[in-house]
């Protein structure tokens, strides 16, 4: 079976970092869900999810501050999904894969034509206590940064 990782990062508002995906993939195409692809061979879920959201977003996250939540069959894998509270902005993101890859308010998602993964994930994800406190996490990250609702990035070295 495929194995495949994603991340899901919040910021201080407790919005999620979605891509919307155009025409063009296999799977899910023209459908909102979470940075992320296919393992390789000998790569843990950790390391998967670092390198695709490098790829996809630009985004440099240290491993330490990603932790697992979820593992499901979306129907053409194992999906591990990562996660991580953040001082993060739309502007830090740039969108290497599909149409647009932003932060969304976490009320519009009800209303997203969402991917398989996403779909099982973010509806019992959104309004969590796991949701209220990443965003706790993306506060305090926030404001010990000196960025309050956002604008860095926590990368690592």
């Amino acid at each position: 079976m495929p194995t495949f990782a994603s991340v899901l990062l919040i910021d201080p508002r407790g919005w999620l970092l979605l891509q919307e995906r155009d025409e063009h993939p296999r799977i899910d195409p023209e459908c909102w869900g979470l940075p992320g692809g296919h393992m390789e061979p000998g790569e843990t879920p950790l390391e998967a999810a670092v390198r695709e959201l490098e790829e996809e977003t630009g985004l440099v996250v240290a491993p330490e501050l990603l932790e697992e939540v979820d593992q499901h069959d979306a129907g053409h894998g194992l999906v591990h999904t990562l996660v991580a509270g953040l001082a993060l902005a739309d502007e830090d993101v740039e969108c290497h894969e599909g149409r647009q890859i932003v932060l969304v308010d976490p009320a519009t998602v009800p209303g997203l034509r969402l991917t398989r993964s996403a779909a099982v994930l973010l509806p019992g994800f959104v309004g969590s206590a796991r949701h209220v406190a990443l965003t706790e996490d993306a506060r305090r990250r926030a404001e010990d940064a000196g960025a309050v609702g956002g604008g860095r990035v926590h990368t690592a070295p």
